[in-house]
């Protein structure tokens, strides 16, 4: 069997090489560059160019190659996966089973991404991988521990034995909806943490922002149908304090350098790498204003990113709240 993976990036490449020790795994890069160093040199010049890569992992540009086999791992950005799925749309069937790597709302739709997919094509088998991650630790085969969910909570099994490994723990779950948006919101609420790192706040200001950040995750995600165990798990706590917390977090990373006061543009122009929690941010704070959900901080932070609001205005507005119960 052969899995083909969406993607190069560095969770695609840990991924990759995680399946590539049980079977074949066809990777798929735009960058030929990118295809010629696995496929000769096998490593990810982009990524990890100092790790020795499964020589069962072979690469391709090809989208109708990538296609031809029935297990599909995403690990396209979110807001490129639409442009990607145009490409391909005669490509995907019943046939395929997807399991997503990427996290966020596709902006403008708000959709999460399964339901990208199935604007596609309404038949395919769809799975989530998500939880307290970072490629840099998966491809050392450091101790890991995330959630496999689907509606179909069978395939959601078949993955996790598909990807369970000594040092890869899967658990499973049927809901779907909780595990994509858990995944979406803790890169908005890593981004906002970051910045009161980066004004320097310190360990009072980061534990009340993670605690009332999950308050807000769980509000928003139940809305939707997402049970609240499932934002209370890896998916939803578990990812946030990793992302809010490691020096691996894209998003954290960029939320300290516009604390620091770097403007958006500025932010994009330095890290140039996709930081998924600043269109989630968009995304987010639009739907919580069509479903009139209170989310102070991710209405704070998106103030800064899209009204260039002052990050220390923001933190005083967010301390001089009406007072009320904490529940």
């Amino acid at each position: 069997m052969t899995i083909s993976i969406l993607g190069a990036g560095s969770w695609s490449t840990a991924i990759a090489n995680l399946l590539a020790e049980k079977e074949d795994v066809l990777i798929y890069a735009r960058d030929e560059m990118v295809v010629s160093a696995i496929n000769n040199d096998h490593i990810n010049i982009k990524y990890f160019p100092d790790v020795k890569l499964s020589e069962k992992i072979k690469a391709t540009s090809s989208l109708e190659d990538i296609f031809k086999n029935k297990y599909l791992v995403n690990g396209i950005p979110t807001q490129q996966i639409r442009n990607v799925l145009n490409l391909s749309n005669h490509l995907l069937t019943d046939n395929h089973i997807v399991i997503n790597l990427s996290k966020g709302l596709e902006l403008g739709s708000h959709k999460r991404i399964s339901e990208i997919f199935r604007d596609f094509n309404h038949n395919i088998s769809f799975v989530t991988l998500s939880g307290p991650s970072h490629a840099e630790e998966v491809i050392l085969k450091m101790p890991t521990a995330v959630v496999s969910a689907s509606e179909d909570i069978k395939l959601a099994k078949e993955i996790q034995e598909l990807f369970v490994r000594e040092y890869f723990r899967v658990y499973s779950s049927n809901d779907l909806v909780g595990v994509e948006l858990g995944g979406a919101i803790k890169n908005i609420l890593a981004f906002g943490i970051g910045m009161a790192q980066g004004l320097g706040y310190g360990d009072n200001a980061k534990a009340a922002l993670i605690t009332r950040g999950i308050h807000e995750m769980s509000k928003f995600a139940c809305v939707f149908g997402a049970e609240f165990k499932t934002i209370n798990g890896l998916a939803g706590v578990g990812d946030l304090i990793v992302t809010a917390t490691s020096k691996h977090s894209r998003n954290n990373g960029a939320g300290i350098l516009v604390g620091q006061g770097l403007s958006l543009e500025e932010l994009q122009n330095k890290i140039k790498m996709v930081v998924e929690g600043i269109p989630t941010t968009e995304s987010v704070y639009e739907l919580a204003k069509e479903k009139n959900i209170e989310l102070p901080i991710t209405n704070e932070i998106y103030k800064v990113l899209f009204e260039n609001k002052d990050c220390d205005e923001s933190v005083k507005d967010l301390m001089k709240r009406d007072i009320k119960s904490e529940f």
